[in-house]
């Protein structure tokens, strides 16, 4: 029996809305989708409200939220934006019967392992599908670098939400030696979401240009992905280079700890980088891992090719975490 549920992503910039219906055994179904910049309001609770007016429909009973944070704590404090969220306040300052959060990388695993094969595209290694037992890794760069694991089991599927994106940064050759120095000059400590991230891209411009021997040209990040993006030489063309290389080192080093039989990328920008030529650096780091070189050549590496993953797999976490 299929239920409407209201699904809602909250990111670092943005937050989106939409009603869901949901049936076991099925993929979610989305309705019309509307998208608010985090920046302004206040929190979590206004922009609901806004949501509600534009909305205009019956007021939902139950919801689920995907948070771009830790939420085993409270209050939940967002990683990448001010937004604080109190679970207890929220409810009742929602309206809602039902509530559930969870974290937005846990959301988009649910998401994964719910989406049809045909929506799974492949990038590097062998077509062979998501494996029916064992670990699946799924990553993911936005304003943040998303990391979450799902257990495959012939009984069900299980997610464990991780914070993989502040592990931290590893060189692996003097060049990203002497890189990593000038990454520690702006941020003291240098997690993986520093180089593997949308503002990535300009700290890689920043630090290239300093090893260089000058001051790069000052970009906003939406500019500065444009004109990387757009051009095959130059110092933004050189951070994208870069910035590949480290997403393949990182999602390699990752699927090593995480002993994975599969990984799924997600995420817009990564759907922006996957036609561009610099993006077969990402497939040489990936696979460059010394003695265990031939399984990462084997290991099926897929893009999760839906234009909604973040409230699709909001829904999809619905299924399992909210009751009727």
């Amino acid at each position: 029996m299929s239920r409407e549920i209201v699904a809602v992503d909250i990111g670092g910039t943005n937050a989106r809305f939409c009603r869901a219906r949901i049936e076991a055994g099925s993929p979610p179904e989305l309705g019309a989708i509307r998208k608010y910049k985090v920046a302004d309001y206040p929190g979590l609770a206004e922009a609901w409200q806004h949501f509600l007016r534009d909305d205009g429909g019956e007021a939902p009973s139950a919801a689920i939220a995907a948070l771009a944070g830790p939420i085993d704590r409270t209050p939940i404090k967002m990683t990448n934006s001010h937004w604080v969220v109190d679970p207890v306040a929220l409810k009742a300052q929602m309206g809602l019967a039902n509530l559930a959060l969870v974290n937005d990388f846990e959301a988009i695993a649910y998401g994964v392992a719910a989406l049809p094969h045909a929506e799974l595209f492949s990038l590097f290694g062998p077509d062979n599908g998501l494996p029916e037992k064992g670990a699946i890794s799924v990553i993911g760069p936005g304003t943040g670098l998303g990391v979450a694991i799902i257990s495959m089991h012939p009984v069900g599927v299980r997610v464990l939400a991780t914070e993989g994106g502040h592990v931290e940064f590893a060189p692996v050759d003097e060049y990203e030696d002497a890189l990593l120095a000038q990454l520690r000059v702006r941020f003291g400590r240098v997690s993986t979401e520093r180089v593997v991230s949308g503002p990535g891209l300009n700290a890689l411009y920043q630090a290239l240009g300093a090893l260089a021997g000058g001051d790069a040209p000052e970009h906003s990040d939406a500019e500065l992905w444009q004109q990387a993006l757009g051009s095959d030489s130059g110092l933004a063309r050189r951070a994208l280079d870069q910035l590949c290389r480290s997403y393949g080192s990182v999602a390699g080093d990752l699927a090593l700890a995480h002993g994975s039989k599969a990984v799924v990328l997600a995420g817009g920008l990564t759907g922006r980088m996957k036609d561009h030529p610099a993006f077969a650096l990402f497939a040489e780091r990936f696979a460059a891992k010394g003695r265990y070189r031939d399984l990462m050549m084997k290991m099926p590496i897929y893009y999760a090719d839906h234009p909604e993953m973040g409230l699709f797999g909001a829904a999809a976490a619905a299924q399992v975490l909210v009751s009727d």
